[in-house]
C-alpha cells in the first residue's frame, strides 16, 4: 500500500478539530509513531452514508465512527431537513448502551439545536423500536438512533428515520450524503451546550401501552419464557411489556440481562451466531419453560427457541423464516386483514399463506426500510429475525412486540396441548415443506466479495445440488417489481438462491430455500431429510461456483 503524500498533514488537521479527548489521544499516538499503515487505513476515504446510515469501527479518523464523523453526519442531516422545508421541526434521538452512544446522541442534539431545529433525546438507552415509535407519536420530522445493532463491541452506528417513522431510502440517502460532504470545518458547526429536551418516560409509557394492541384481548397468557437481552437494552422494556400483558414473568439469563458494551459472554451479540444462545439454553434446561426468547442488543430483532428432544441439548432455535411463517399463520387465524410483506431473501412460504387466506402479498428489497413502505401493510418480516407486527405503531422491525405475539401463539397452542413445532408441521402439510438455510462468509478483504459476485455474473451455475437452474437474474438491473440492487437470484426446480453482499457487515450472504411436497404426516421425516440433503448440496456447489 502506497502512502499518500499528504497523509500526515490530513491526519494532523483532523486531530486539530477532533472534539473527543479519547480519539485525540489515539490519533496523536499514531502520528507520533508515524504509523503510516494504520493512518492510511483510517484516512483512505470517509465512512459512506447510505440507506443503513453509518456503521463502522470506533476510532479516530474519517473511516471510523467517532464524534467528528457524527457531528458532520448530524450537520448534513440538519441541512437536508431545512432544505426540505422542515426548519424548526422536531428531531427525536435515541441510543443504545454501546461505547460512545450517549456522546453521539448528545452531539446530534447539539447540532440540531444549533441548526434551528428542535431536538428531543430519549431518557436513557432504550430499544430501537421505542425511537421508531416516538417519531410518529411526537410528530417529529426525523429520528436518529445511535446503534450498531448486533455488530461486534468495537462498532457503532447511526440510523436515520424520516417523519413517516421508517428508515431512509433513495433518493434521501444520497441527498443527505451530499449534504454531509458539504459540511465545512467542525468549528463552523454550531453546537450549543443546552437547548434540547431530554424526554421523560411518557414516550416509553405510550409505547408500552401500544404493545397491548398486538394481542387478542381474549387470548390466553400462559406461556413461560426464558429471556436474554444479549447484553443489550431490552430487559426492562420486554419485562414491562410482558407484565402489562399478564404473561408469567420471564426467567432472565442473568449473565446477559444488563447492558454491557463489551458483550463479554458472546463472540458476536447476535442470536444467530454460533454459541450466542448457549447461556440461554443452560438457563432453559434449569427453568423448563415453553419458549426461549432473545433480543439482539438494540431489541429490534427477536429470536425464538423451542424444546425439541431431537436437538442437541434439548432446545432448537427456530429459523427466522419459521418464526415469520408461524406469526403469519397466527395472524391469519385471528382474522387479520391487509397486506403481508417480506424481503426477497425470505421464505416464499409467506406468499402461500397470504394467498390461501385471500390477503395481499408484496415482496421487497432487503431491509425494513422497504418492507415498512408497503401500502396497506399489516405484517412484515425478514429472515434475519426481524418482524413488524404493529405497523401503525412501529414502522420497523420490533423485537418486543414480536416476542409478545410469539408468547401469545405459544399460549394458544399450549391450551390445545400443542406446540410451535406442531404448527410448523401443519404448515408443511398444507403448503409443502419450506426449508431455508444460509451460506454466509465473513471477510477481512472486501475484494473477496466483489470477486465472488463478478465470478457468478460471468459464469452462472447451470445446476446446484443436481437441480437445474431455470433462470438466473442479475438484480442490479432491476426487475418489473423491484428497483436495482446488488444481488443475484437463481430459480431452480424446487429451490431458490439469492446472493448479495451484506449492507451492514463485511459478509457475502447467500440465501437458500428448497420446497419439498409432503403428502402425509408420515412423510415429514423423509421430506426433512431430502430438504437437508438438497440444502447441503446447494451450499457446496454454490461455494465452488463463487470461489469462496
Amino acid at each position: 500500500m502506497t502512502t499518500p503524500p499528504d497523509l500526515l498533514a490530513r491526519a494532523s488537521a483532523w486531530l486539530d478539530e477532533d472534539p473527543d479527548p479519547d480519539t485525540r489521544e489515539e490519533l496523536a499516538k499514531l502520528l507520533a509513531a508515524e504509523d503510516t499503515a494504520e493512518l492510511t487505513t483510517r484516512f483512505a476515504g470517509t465512512l459512506q452514508f447510505g440507506t443503513a446510515g453509518l456503521r463502522g469501527e470506533l476510532g479516530a479518523g474519517p473511516m471510523r465512527m467517532n464524534r467528528s464523523v457524527v457531528i458532520r453526519a448530524a450537520a448534513g442531516l440538519a441541512a437536508y431537513l431545512k432544505d426540505q422545508g422542515q426548519a424548526g421541526g422536531l428531531v427525536v434521538i435515541g441510543y443504545d448502551a454501546r461505547y460512545k452512544s450517549a456522546d453521539f446522541a448528545r452531539d446530534t442534539a447539539a447540532v440540531m439545536t444549533g441548526a434551528g431545529l428542535r431536538a428531543a433525546v430519549l431518557p436513557r438507552p432504550l430499544p430501537t423500536p421505542v425511537l421508531a415509535y416516538a417519531i410518529r407519536h411526537l410528530g417529529a420530522v426525523a429520528g436518529v438512533e445511535v446503534t450498531a445493532s448486533h455488530n461486534p463491541p468495537r462498532d457503532n452506528g447511526y440510523k436515520v428515520y424520516l417523519g413517516d417513522g421508517s428508515q431512509i431510502v433513495p433518493p434521501a440517502d444520497g441527498e443527505i450524503a451530499a449534504a454531509i460532504a458539504a459540511v465545512g470545518p467542525l468549528d463552523t458547526v454550531p453546537r450549543p451546550e443546552t437547548g434540547w429536551e431530554t424526554l421523560g418516560d411518557e414516550v416509553l409509557d405510550a409505547y408500552l401501552a401500544r404493545t397491548d394492541a398486538v394481542l387478542d384481548a381474549e387470548s390466553p397468557r400462559t406461556a413461560r419464557t426464558v429471556y436474554t437481552a444479549m447484553h443489550g437494552v431490552g430487559t426492562s422494556v420486554l419485562t414491562a411489556a410482558f407484565d402489562r400483558a399478564g404473561f408469567p414473568a420471564p426467567v432472565l439469563v442473568a449473565e446477559q440481562a444488563e447492558p454491557d458494551p463489551a458483550f463479554p459472554t458472546v463472540a458476536f451479540p447476535n442470536p444467530e451466531e454460533p454459541g450466542a444462545m448457549d447461556l440461554a439454553f443452560t438457563t432453559a434446561r434449569r427453568a423448563n419453560p415453553d419458549l426461549v426468547i432473545a433480543n439482539d442488543p438494540d431489541a429490534d430483532r427477536c429470536a425464538v427457541a423451542v424444546p425439541d428432544p431431537a436437538a442437541d441439548g434439548g432446545w432448537r432455535m427456530l429459523r427466522g423464516d419459521e418464526t415469520g411463517a408461524l406469526l403469519a399463520a397466527h395472524l391469519v387465524r385471528r382474522g387479520a386483514t391487509g397486506v403481508f410483506a417480506e424481503s426477497i431473501v425470505s421464505s416464499s412460504l409467506l406468499g402461500r399463506i397470504a394467498e390461501k387466506a385471500g390477503l395481499g402479498y408484496e415482496e421487497t428489497l432487503t431491509g425494513f426500510k422497504w418492507i415498512a413502505r408497503v401500502e396497506g401493510l399489516r405484517y412484515g418480516y425478514e429472515e434475519a429475525l426481524g418482524y413488524c407486527v404493529d405497523p401503525e405503531g412501529v414502522r420497523d422491525k420490533d423485537g418486543i412486540t414480536a416476542a409478545l405475539l410469539v408468547a401469545e401463539l405459544a399460549s394458544v397452542l399450549k391450551e390445545q396441548g400443542r406446540t410451535l413445532l406442531d404448527l410448523l408441521d401443519d404448515l408443511a402439510l398444507e403448503h409443502g415443506l419450506h426449508a431455508t438455510d444460509q451460506l454466509s462468509v465473513r471477510v477481512e478483504d472486501l475484494s473477496v466479495i466483489a470477486d465472488a459476485m463478478r465470478r457468478l455474473r460471468e459464469q452462472p451455475p447451470a445446476a446446484l445440488a443436481g437441480l437445474p437452474v431455470t433462470s438466473a437474474e442479475d438484480l442490479s438491473r432491476g426487475t418489473d417489481r423491484l428497483p436495482p440492487t446488488d444481488g443475484l437470484r437463481y430459480t431452480l426446480d424446487g429451490a431458490r438462491v439469492i446472493v448479495r453482499p451484506s449492507g451492514t457487515e463485511p459478509k457475502l450472504k447467500c440465501y437458500l430455500e428448497v420446497v419439498v411436497p409432503v403428502g402425509s404426516p408420515d412423510a415429514l421425516p423423509a421430506a426433512r431429510a431430502r430438504a437437508a440433503e438438497l440444502l447441503t448440496g446447494i451450499k457446496r456447489d454454490l461455494a465452488a461456483a463463487a470461489g469462496i
